[in-house]
Parts: structure tokens; sequence; C-alpha cells
């Protein structure tokens, strides 16, 4: 893109309400280390919390919270001939909730959704572990996906 034309987009791009996510006045600077998750209450919930307080920051004195409910389904994908199940797929939604922890409004609701999908093929300790490594990346699929609904909020500026 040539100069000209860059010059003739950013007035309009700015015109819009568009503010970078880290610049003066965006929604990452007033989320970054100023966010408590929920206390997760399953192993899945805690990878989901570590991997948004991996992007966000952990909170000493937060101002927001975030209540996620968390919710995955496993289905079986590939039957071989024996009826063995080969392929699993792991869905994953994550119904969420931004709040103010001074006044307690609700500022940003949503709900995100991935999958992701493991081998069952092999011994039982490498299906578990190809199993806890399909739900970790789902986590991590599941905890950009509420970052990234978070950082396009209208509601925290």
């Amino acid at each position: 893109m040539s100069w000209f034309k860059l010059l003739f987009v950013l007035p309009l791009v700015a015109a819009c309400g568009f503010t970078p996510v880290y610049g003066p006045g965006g929604v990452g600077n007033l989320l970054q280390n100023n966010l408590l998750v929920d206390e997760p209450t399953t192993r899945q919930g805690f990878f989901l919390t570590r991997q948004i307080e991996d992007r966000l920051g952990r909170a000493a004195n937060p101002d927001y919270a975030l209540a996620i409910e968390l919710e995955t389904t496993e289905n079986a994908l590939a039957i071989d001939a024996d009826g063995e199940i080969a392929r699993y797929n792991i869905l994953g939604t994550a119904d969420f909730a931004l709040r103010e922890l001074a006044t307690g409004a609700i500022l940003e609701t949503g709900t995100v959704n991935g999958f992701t999908g493991y081998s069952a093929t092999g011994t039982t300790v490498a299906s578990l572990s190809a199993q806890r490594d399909a739900t970790e990346r789902l986590m991590t699929q599941l905890a950009d996906h509420i970052v990234t609904h978070l950082y396009a909020s209208t509601n925290l500026k």
C-alpha cells in the first residue's frame, strides 16, 4: 500500500472510533494486570484461567472480574474395522461475564466456542496424554477468543 493510500485511510479509521488496544484509552491498558478471573473449579478451568492470565497478567488490586462457565463435550469421530475409536473431537463452549468490582455492574457478556481433536491410537497412556494435550489446546483457543472479545468491547471505554 502506498503512503498516499495510507494517509487517506487513517482519517477514515479514526473517524469510526477505532483506537489501538494498547493505545491511550485502549481496552488493553484497562485490563492489563487489572482483571481477576474467578477461581476455577476444574482442571479445564485451571488451564483456561492460566491462559487468560498469561495474556492479561495477574491482578494485585483488580478493578474488573471475569466469571466463566465452561462446558466441554467429547465426540468419537473415527471407528476402525475392529470397532475401536481412533479419533475424538473435543468441543468447548465458554460463557463469560465481565463485571466491575466496585459497582458489581456487568460490563460485557459473551459466548465463545472452539474445538480440537486427538488420536486415540496406541497405548492407553498415549491416548490419555493426547487427550490432555488436546484439552489444553482447546483452553488456549477459548482464552484467545475471550481476550479478543474483551479487546473489541465498546463497553469498557
